[in-house]
């Protein structure tokens, strides 16, 4: 396995999905409690890659596994492993690998922060597993979209502004006879409001995925959400998703949750909506199915920018 194949068999572009709400976490804590620590956010940047890429092989040897249907279908060049003639001892190695550098990263922040970070990375560990693995992976269950939203968009952005910001949102304290649990409820409700554009952009870019993929998910009989609900109110849902995230945004400027630079990100619309109507007329693996990863990135990166803005404004004006 060479670099290219080992790029493209961990799928390294759609880690953005990962990477962005890191560091929308990360930033967020810095904006509104002033916390960052470097070496937290080096630990969890190294697990949280090295997992994501992980799960991703996962999936993509678990397809090669199971595919019911190996020809005419793109199946030569869709999938990693049989386009670059990966041998499966090295691709159970590089997964076995991947996971070691995902649970070493992991336990060293763990030493770090304490063990909520174990509980909640130990449970986003097993959901990315059986995401991908088991009798009935969730990949192929209607809840593919609910899942990875909420883990991805929201788990992962409070994760990342907990190693921060620590006892200022939740406190969890085990001894021999019992456990203490304290949680600063609107604050982690406050959160999850801002996680919400994530946790609805991620589930779009499964939910795109899955549109795509009706015709050869029904023949490899992977039973995702489209499946279920039919492409006509798949599309209806993509739509939707978009359009609460920036019902959300402007819930968050009211609260004075986001700083007031994020009325600027009501320019994002303009793009979002182009791509959203082009994905309505065609919806295609090859070419239109990027465009949910597009709408994705726009808004998460407009929204990093506006908080990296924000924080620089606050810097400048306390000196």
């Amino acid at each position: 396995m060479n670099v290219k194949s080992f790029l493209r068999f961990v799928e390294l572009p759609t880690k953005v999905a990962s990477m962005l709400p890191f560091l929308l976490g990360s930033l967020y804590a810095l904006y509104r409690f002033e916390d960052f620590e470097p070496l937290n956010f080096v630990l969890m940047l190294v697990s949280l890659l090295s997992f994501d890429m992980a799960t991703t092989a996962i999936n993509n040897y678990y397809d090669f596994k199971k595919a019911a249907k190996t020809h005419g279908y793109g199946y030569e060049t869709h999938n990693a492993i049989v386009r670059h003639g990966l041998r499966e001892r090295t691709v159970v190695a590089t997964i076995a690998i991947l996971l070691a550098l995902a649970a070493g990263g992991g336990i060293a922040l763990v030493t770090q922060t304490g063990l909520l970070v174990f509980l909640l990375g130990g449970l986003s560990f097993l959901i990315g597993i059986l995401y991908s693995f088991g009798p009935i992976p969730i990949s192929r269950m209607p809840l593919g979209e609910l899942f990875s939203g909420l883990f991805m968009g929201f788990v992962i952005i409070f994760i990342s502004a907990y190693i921060h910001s620590g006892d200022t949102l939740v406190t969890l304290v085990f001894n021999p006879q019992w456990v203490s649990l304290q949680l600063n409820w609107l604050e982690v409700l406050y959160l999850f409001w801002f996680s919400v554009p994530a946790i609805l952009g991620i589930a779009g870019i499964m939910l795109a995925n899955n549109i795509c993929d009706i015709e050869d998910d029904i023949e490899n009989r992977r039973y995702t959400l489209p499946v279920y609900i039919g492409r006509k109110n798949a599309l209806l849902l993509f739509r939707l998703l978009y359009y609460v995230s920036f019902l959300d945004l402007i819930v968050l400027l009211l609260l004075g949750i986001n700083p007031v630079l994020t009325v600027m990100l009501l320019i994002t619309i303009l793009p979002l909506r182009r791509n959203i109507s082009l994905f309505q007329e065609k919806q295609e693996k090859a070419t239109t199915f990027i465009l949910s990863v597009k709408n994705f990135v726009l808004m998460s990166a407009a929204r990093i920018a506006v908080l990296m803005a924000a924080i620089l404004i606050q810097n400048v004006t306390a000196f």
